[in-house]
C-alpha cells in the first residue's frame, strides 16, 4: 500500500492548534500572535510526521511563489543553440537553490512582450523577474517600471529606471578591436552577436567602430552584418561579406556562437585562420579554447552576472536599496591563435 500523504491536519493533531496556525507557523507569516511555545510543538511536530508544505498553499499563505522568473527575450530556436545559456543558469541556480527559491523560464517572443511580462506579474506565479538581452525598441519593459514589480535587467537600456547588471559592452568592443589595431590590421569587418535592435548589439558595434575612428580608420557601413545569435546566421554574414566586394583582413564577431559559423564560412570558402583571415570573438564560450585554432575572444563572466543579478533581484525583494543600481562588471581580453600580426 502507499503511503499516506502527511497533511497539514495531522500536523494539527499533533501539536493541539488549529490548521490555521500551523499554516501561520510554518509559513513565517507575521502579524499573529503566537507564543513561541506554540510555534516550537507546531515545528517539532511537523519534523516529526516529516510533513511537507504544499508549494501552492505557502504561496497563498504568504502572498509569495518563491520563484524567480528569467525572461529571455529571443526565440526557442535561438535560446536551444546558445551555449553561453547553460553558464547564465547555472549562476542564477545556485543563489535561488541557496536562498529555497525556484527559477521559472520563460521566453518571450517580440510581438508579444507587452502582454506575457504583465500576466507574470498578475498571475503572482513569480516573485520579481531577471530579463535577459533586452531590446531597446522595447515598450514593455518602459511600462514594467510603471507598476508595482521587482525587476532586474541583465544588459542595460538607456534612460531606464530598472536595476541591471551587465559589463561595458561597448568599451570591451573597442579594446578587442583595438588589439587587431595594434597588431597591424587596419581592414577589419565587423559581425555583431544580435540583431540591431537588441542594446548588447548596438553598443558592440559602437566599440567596433570607436577603436577604428580612435586610430583613424573611417567605419564603413559596408563592413558591418548583423548575425542573429545563432552559428547560421555568422555562416551567412560572413558568405555576405565575401560578396560584398570588400577587402579585409581580420574579422571581430561579437559572439563566439555566431563566429563558430562565420569560420565554417571561411572554411569553405579555402580561407586559413589565422593566416588569411584573422577572427575575434565576444563572450568565451566553453567551446572557444578547443575550437581550431583555439579563439581570441573576449571573456565575460557569464556565471557571476547571473548570480550579481539574482543577488541584486533577492535584496530587493526583502526591501533593501542596493548601492549600485546599475552594476558593471569587468571584462577580459583573451588572446589565443585565431590572430595573426602583419
Amino acid at each position: 500500500m502507499p503511503k499516506k500523504r502527511v497533511t497539514s491536519q495531522d500536523v494539527a493533531d499533533l501539536a493541539g492548534v488549529s490548521r490555521t496556525t500551523v499554516s501561520l507557523v510554518l509559513n513565517d507569516v507575521k502579524g499573529f500572535k503566537i507564543t513561541e511555545q506554540t510555534r516550537q510543538r507546531v515545528r517539532h511536530a511537523a519534523e516529526k510526521l516529516g510533513y511537507i508544505p504544499n508549494a501552492t498553499a505557502q504561496a497563498l499563505a504568504t502572498r509569495r511563489a518563491k520563484a524567480i522568473g528569467l525572461v529571455m527575450t529571443r526565440s526557442p530556436h535561438h535560446i536551444a543553440s546558445d551555449p553561453f545559456l547553460p553558464q547564465i543558469l547555472s549562476g542564477l541556480l545556485e543563489v535561488v537553490k541557496g536562498h529555497q527559491f525556484r527559477l521559472l523560464i520563460e521566453s518571450v517572443e517580440p510581438e508579444h512582450q507587452d502582454r506575457e511580462y504583465l500576466e507574470l506579474v498578475r498571475a503572482k506565479h513569480i516573485d520579481g523577474m531577471i530579463l535577459l538581452t533586452p531590446r531597446i525598441d522595447d515598450t514593455a519593459l518602459r511600462r514594467l517600471e510603471e507598476i508595482d514589480t521587482f525587476t532586474v535587467v541583465m544588459g542595460k537600456l538607456a534612460d531606464s529606471n530598472l536595476y541591471s547588471v551587465d559589463v561595458d559592452n561597448q568599451l570591451a568592443a573597442r579594446k578587442a578591436t583595438q588589439y587587431l589595431i595594434d597588431i597591424g590590421h587596419t581592414r577589419i569587418a565587423c559581425i555583431s552577436n544580435a540583431p540591431a535592435s537588441f542594446s548588447s548589439a548596438h553598443e558592440r558595434v559602437l566599440g567596433y567602430k570607436d577603436a577604428l575612428v580612435a586610430s583613424g580608420i573611417a567605419p564603413e557601413d559596408e563592413m558591418i552584418r548583423y548575425a542573429d545569435f545563432d552559428p547560421q546566421s555568422g555562416f551567412d554574414r560572413m558568405k555576405s561579406l565575401f560578396t560584398s566586394g570588400r577587402e579585409f583582413t581580420a574579422v571581430f564577431v561579437a559572439s563566439d556562437n555566431v563566429a563558430m559559423g562565420a569560420k565554417a564560412a571561411l572554411r569553405e570558402a579555402g580561407l586559413r585562420i589565422p593566416d588569411d583571415i584573422s577572427i575575434m570573438g565576444f563572450d568565451d564560450i566553453p567551446w572557444a579554447q578547443y575550437s581550431d585554432p583555439p579563439l581570441t575572444t573576449v571573456r565575460l563572466p557569464a556565471r557571476e552576472l547571473a548570480s550579481r543579478a539574482c543577488l541584486l533581484l533577492l535584496d530587493l525583494m526583502r526591501g533593501s536599496d542596493p548601492v549600485d543600481k546599475n552594476l558593471v562588471l569587468d571584462t577580459e581580453l583573451v588572446v589565443r591563435k585565431s590572430c595573426r600580426k602583419l
